[in-house]
């Protein structure tokens, strides 16, 4: 057996973020009763929020801002861009998306089945996330998954965030685990593939959505979760 440590992403991995957050955005969109501040649809509130979600995460990732205007700035960003300048109702928006999201509990298709499967295999099983720490835990705890990992490395402990070497070799020797017996599931190219390919260690790229591109060639391509079990 090659690989003795399984290393897992957990948004859009094992947990299901879009479909959690969109049930959170639309009850937000609806008790702030946004359509008549100026927000036509919740679809457009949704859309709005995600792209600039997705942009503040990659400022994050790259060092240009902080945690906290990470938090703050996505709802403000949004709401301006239906012509809302309301700073009370940016942070309750944000106070309350952070509160009901974790709470959230759909997970990909097969992900309990797989954990479940690995785990039946004595494979040690651990987690490498750029979430917020408390936020992730709950996460996992909510959807019925925290069980099945043995360390779970979050930038805040690790003090690095993928694609960064740092937090996969922090995550390796946490692990007592080497690099070249160790494999990471994740479904971003340039932050869980590549970083884990830097670091030495084999990747599987779960992503149906975005195809493999440029030079970067992961270890193996799944479509389905379920696709590990032919892997390990």
């Amino acid at each position: 057996m090659k690989y003795k440590h399984i290393f897992f992403d957990l948004d859009h991995t094992l947990w299901d973020f879009e479909t959690n957050a969109g049930l959170v955005l639309e009850q937000l969109y609806l008790t702030h009763k946004l359509e008549g501040r100026g927000v036509p649809t919740f679809k457009d509130f949704q859309t709005t929020y995600m792209v600039h979600n997705d942009k503040l995460w990659d400022r994050f990732r790259k060092g240009y801002i902080t945690r906290n205007d990470l938090r703050t700035k996505r709802f403000r960003l949004t709401l301006l861009d239906f012509k809302i300048g309301d700073e009370k109702l940016c942070e309750a928006l944000g106070t309350q998306f952070l509160e009901e999201l974790p709470a959230q509990t759909a997970l990909f298709p097969h992900a309990k089945e797989v954990l479940e499967y690995l785990a039946a295999k004595g494979y040690p099983i651990h987690m490498i996330t750029n979430g917020f720490e408390e936020v992730q835990f709950r996460k996992m705890k909510s959807s019925g998954i925290d069980h099945f990992f043995t360390h779970v490395i979050t930038s805040e402990s690790a003090g690095s965030l993928k694609p960064y070497r740092e937090i996969f070799d922090y995550a390796v020797t946490k692990a007592g685990a080497t690099a070249d017996s160790s494999i990471m599931i994740g479904d971003a190219l340039e932050i869980d593939i590549l970083g884990a390919h830097n670091a030495g260690i084999d990747q599987v790229y779960f992503n149906n959505l975005i195809p493999v591109t440029g030079n970067l060639k992961p270890t193996y391509v799944i479509n389905s979760l379920h696709e590990l079990k032919a892997i390990l």
